[in-house]
């Protein structure tokens, strides 16, 4: 798919622009320099053409600051990737010499690029000041609102005027969604940068560095993957801003919209109480989950400390105990070869379907192994199981009274579904319905 990427100074109106054009609010908008980090990757479509739009951090060409200089680079890798380049000025405050040092480097990427002048918000002609912007040496300059999307039309039209045609895209509905959840500084950005190669997303000591959710394709033997970097989630006491609001906000969507979930849990501290609550997210939205034990490389060892580690976590999140654990070091890349299969493992878990038949038969055995409670001289008889839905597979029990239905024997069965059906990597829910209930 063709790639636009959108670049420019920091605070000229870039993150809304881009929600403008994807129709939804997909990069965070603050009055505030900097709040871009990583490059976000969205799906956009005009005039019959679908391509991909990317959003970048601001530029800073002369900096000694660390985070301006990670934004910098994740614009200079934006640029390599993309089709075209959508260069962002501020009509306000004029053409700037930051803005003349950025279109120097877009000439020397020799990409085709495209000029719009934003926060024109008035409607009728465009105001003279427009015109110096021909100085970049860069062509039309198009006059813009980011804020009522005015001009946008014809600011698509010359970005797929210097687009080449592909004749066909390669679809993602096959791929598995994964997302990449924790706390902040537990190394989700690390890990996604070991499986891509590449610096993907802005790595730093500073807790927070991500602030939005990040997708990337991946493929290798074990299949086709769309892997989504979020930011940490911090405690409520310390979401402060909208910012963070937000960055919050998008690490819940990411968890909804997955297919699994890699909870990213630094090894040197251990479960805290916020990976519990992490884990929570995706537990609550029926979203099988690996738990990745990283910084493995960092922890002193013995022949007991993965075993000992590994009972830890499965007392601290016992709510989960269906989540297989794995510990490794996205640092050196320790095996993280070994995620992949338990994600497809898990994935194919998570849709499997059980007749009714089959549902039925072990339902009988289960039943005749341990027998239902009673209360009061009354027996909790059960006539049926069916399963409606997967994704976690739901499993309706059809009984004549449901408050005889004790949580204890609820468990029981919920344990011996996992293990007859085999569905030891994903979450289940088990509904109880009376006789002729609907």
């Amino acid at each position: 798919m063709n790639t636009i990427a959108i670049v420019g100074r920091p605070n000229v109106g870039k993150s809304l622009l881009f929600n403008k054009l994807t129709g939804r609010r997909v990069s965070i908008v603050e009055d505030t320099p900097g709040v871009t980090r990583d490059r976000i990757y969205a799906p956009c479509s005009w005039a019959g053409r679908d391509f991909s739009l990317i959003d970048t951090g601001g530029i800073e060409p002369h900096t000694d600051d660390d985070m301006l200089l990670f934004m910098r680079k994740q614009a200079e890798i934006a640029i390599e990737t993309a089709d075209v380049i959508l260069l962002v000025c501020d009509v306000r405050t004029g053409l700037t010499a930051a803005d003349a040092d950025v279109a120097a480097m877009l000439q020397k990427s020799k990409k085709p690029v495209v000029v719009a002048v934003n926060k024109i918000d008035g409607i009728g002609p465009p105001p003279p000041e427009i015109y110096e912007f021909y100085n970049l040496g860069l062509g039309e300059p198009y006059p813009v609102s980011a804020l009522h999307g005015h001009g946008t039309g014809d600011l698509l039209d010359a970005c797929l005027a210097l687009m080449q045609e592909e004749e066909d895209a390669s679809s993602d509905d096959d791929a598995i969604r994964v997302a990449i959840i924790g706390k902040p500084n537990a190394g989700k950005s690390s890990l996604l940068n070991r499986i891509m190669g590449t610096e993907r997303a802005v790595v730093s000591e500073l807790p927070g560095t991500t602030r939005d959710a990040v997708d990337s394709a991946f493929e290798n033997e074990y299949g086709r993957f769309i892997l989504t970097d979020t930011a940490g989630m911090r405690k409520k006491a310390r979401v402060d801003e909208a910012i963070e609001y937000y960055s919050v906000l998008r690490t819940v969507t990411a968890a909804e919209r997955s297919d699994v979930c890699v909870i990213m849990i630094d090894a040197l501290e251990g479960v805290t109480e916020q990976d519990t609550k992490v884990a929570g997210i995706a537990h609550e939205a029926g979203k099988p989950s690996v738990v990745v034990l990283n910084k493995w490389d960092a922890v002193d060892k013995d022949e007991k400390t993965m075993q000992r580690t590994i009972e830890d976590v499965r007392i601290k999140l016992a709510y989960m105990t269906y989540a297989p654990v794995i510990c490794l070091s996205a640092k050196t890349g320790s095996r993280v070869d070994k995620l992949f299969p338990l994600l497809v493992d898990c994935v194919e878990q998570s849709r499997r379907r059980v007749t009714t038949g089959q549902l039925n038969a072990f339902l009988a055995e289960a039943v005749a192994r341990v027998q239902p409670p009673t209360d009061k001289g009354r027996r909790l008889k059960i006539y049926y199981m069916t399963q409606p839905s997967a994704t976690p597979p739901h499993f309706i029990t059809f009984c004549n009274d449901a408050k005889l239905f004790h949580y204890s024997y609820k468990r029981y069965l919920e344990n011996q579904i996992r293990e007859v059906f085999q569905l030891t990597g994903t979450p289940i829910r088990i509904s109880i319905r009376e006789k002729g209930e609907g």
